[in-house]
């Protein structure tokens, strides 16, 4: 993590792929790990949320031995697993969800973006209470450093969960529009 932020926030992952650039670039996207617990939580496999959480903890783990840094990595670390439990629970709900009407569409957002700013308060707040770097600061001060990164947070996640709803939207059609085409 550059010099300039470390005080910035614990990236959901510890291969540093939210501290390198908030809302990301050409060569460094925002990380995705929330909308993949998310969509894992829609298509509903309790044994995905697991194997996702050994998948993230791998890639961390294989991140820092190449050296990555390790700086978001303390007790708190525990925490990423209610962090994406959060939205693995929002993506079971909104499973329930069976057409993409604007009206559940609209109260899926909403999940959605109450999910994040959760799985953003708990990563947050978790990593404020131990990490034994940051502790000189109080609350307020700690709130001020992050709150530049809620933002970024939850719009990247809403957009790639909004990409994804488009995909599913899109594979959903597909079959609709097979009865109209006429063989030649």
């Amino acid at each position: 993590m550059a010099a300039s932020r470390v005080f910035a926030y614990p990236p959901d992952r510890a291969d540093g792929a939210d501290a390198l650039s908030s809302l990301g670039d050409v060569l460094h996207l925002p990380d995705a790990s929330l909308t993949v617990f998310f969509f894992a939580g829609f298509y509903r496999k309790k044994a995905l949320f697991i194997f996702l959480l050994a998948l993230a903890g791998l890639i961390d783990y294989i991140a820092i031995a190449n050296g990555t840094s390790s700086w978001c990595v303390s007790p708190a670390y525990v925490f990423l697993v209610p962090t994406y439990a959060v939205m693995w629970f929002a993506g079971r709900y909104c499973s329930a969800f069976k057409s993409l009407k604007m009206t559940e569409l609209a109260t899926q957002f909403g999940v959605v973006t109450l999910a994040t700013s959760a799985a953003f308060t708990i990563s947050n707040g978790s990593f404020y209470l131990f990490q034994v770097a940051i502790r000189d600061l109080s609350w307020g001060q700690y709130f001020a450093r992050v709150a530049q990164y809620y933002p970024p947070y939850v719009s990247s996640a809403l957009l790639y969960i909004v990409l994804g709803y488009g995909i599913m939207k899109l594979v959903k059609s597909l079959p609709a529009l097979a009865p109209e085409h006429k063989e030649v």
